[in-house]
């Protein structure tokens, strides 16, 4: 993929709105926040531009969903956490001159790195929030859950994608 052409602008732009919706549609309430389904399609919006992109609609996708569903206090950690779960996810799944196989051991790596980055990123930003590690701990069972729903969704998707031939319309 070209950097800074339009497909993958485009690409992450519609991944970002895409993950804005399914975080603030698709809420189970955890303690400190709510479980979603937008890490699928953070993961997937990933694997289809890569790890730059990755951080925009990661973390700029999840951000936007925070502002509108009014968790304006995660913003900033939202941004961050989620930036960084998408540039490390982006970044395994889809390295540079090499093509995206679904069924890796690239990929898995890179979904479960997502998650663990997520995981922990949240415990931590409880923990400040909150000002106490129970509240932190509280929401690590949910944030679990959260993700392997999230790679569960995004291996389903991706399995979508490849059947349809979805990346020859992108690149």
């Amino acid at each position: 993929m070209k950097p800074f052409s339009a497909k993958p602008l485009c690409t992450a732009a519609m991944s970002m709105a895409l993950v804005c919706i399914s975080t603030l549609f698709f809420k189970i309430p955890i303690p400190l926040g709510y479980a979603h389904l937008g890490n699928g399609f953070i993961l997937a919006g990933c694997a289809l531009t890569g790890g730059p992109y990755g951080i925009l609609v990661g973390g700029v996708g999840s951000a936007m969903a925070d502002l509108l569903g009014g968790y304006s206090q995660w913003i900033l950690p939202t941004l961050l956490i989620k930036g960084l779960m998408g540039f490390t996810a982006g970044s395994l799944m889809l390295p540079k001159e090499k093509t995206f196989y679904l069924f890796s051991f690239r990929t898995f790596l890179g979904c479960g790195a997502g998650v663990i980055i997520m995981v922990a990123g949240y415990f931590l930003g409880g923990i400040l929030l909150s000002g106490s590690l129970a509240a932190g701990i509280a929401q690590v069972p949910g944030l679990m859950g959260e993700g392997i729903i999230g790679i569960l969704l995004f291996y389903v998707m991706g399995g979508a994608f490849e059947k349809i031939h979805l990346r020859k319309y992108i690149y």
